[in-house]
């Protein structure tokens, strides 16, 4: 469980292809390498991953990561590069305050960056995202893109006829701190929307006519 709140950015230093699943090496800084162990977990880019082996060299502190078919059919990890940043953060302590809200590094889908630029003096990210997982959005709601948890500002239902977008504010302290700031349009970003409307909907009553 993550709060969405983004620890540190990381980079990825080394990626290994084995069969049909990847190996990450992540370049980590020390608030994030000094004080987690082999076998917890840790959110890249919105996804959990256990941590495998850590790797403490003079010059780098590298996080080492399995990622199977799964979580890279359902993720961007697969279309990750060496050198580029990701957003990282530590699972929640129940002693830990809940600053961003209740993510659980479960990706739903993908989505792709339409804009991502200052209008008005305002940096707004716009992202198109599939119907299919468009229901669960709200204005004001919250949703998780590339785990930095946001509040929903904007909703178009009609950006075509399988896809809507959405847009977020983005305030300098999250553009600074986190990926945003080096992606670009068409970039594609993880998507967890909201775990109550999740489960809203799974007790509402079906209509069985």
């Amino acid at each position: 469980m993550f709060t969405g709140i983004i620890e540190s950015l990381g980079t990825i230093d080394k990626i290994e292809n084995i069969n049909s699943s990847l190996k990450f090496e992540i370049f980590a800084e020390p608030i994030i390498f000094d004080s987690i162990n082999i076998g917890d977990s840790l959110s890249i880019n919105g996804t959990c991953l256990t941590v495998i082996e850590k790797i403490d060299r003079d010059d780098k502190k590298l996080l080492l990561f399995d990622i199977v078919g799964e979580t890279l059919s359902k993720t961007n990890l697969g279309r990750l590069k060496i050198n580029e940043k990701i957003n990282l953060e530590r699972s929640l302590k129940l002693s830990d305050g809940l600053d961003g809200h209740i993510v659980q590094g479960h990706i739903d889908t993908t989505g792709l960056i339409i804009s991502n630029k200052s209008i008005n003096n305002n940096w707004i990210l716009k992202v198109k995202i599939n119907k299919k997982w468009l229901k669960y959005c709200i204005k004001k709601g919250s949703i998780a893109i590339d785990g930095i948890s946001l509040t929903i500002a904007k909703i178009n239902d009609n950006y075509n006829i399988n896809y809507g977008s959405i847009s977020m504010s983005i305030i300098p302290h999250t553009l600074e701190n986190t990926n945003l700031k080096y992606k670009k349009i068409n970039d594609t970003v993880n998507i967890e929307t909201d775990l109550f409307a999740k489960y809203i909907e799974k007790l509402l009553p079906k209509d069985d006519k």
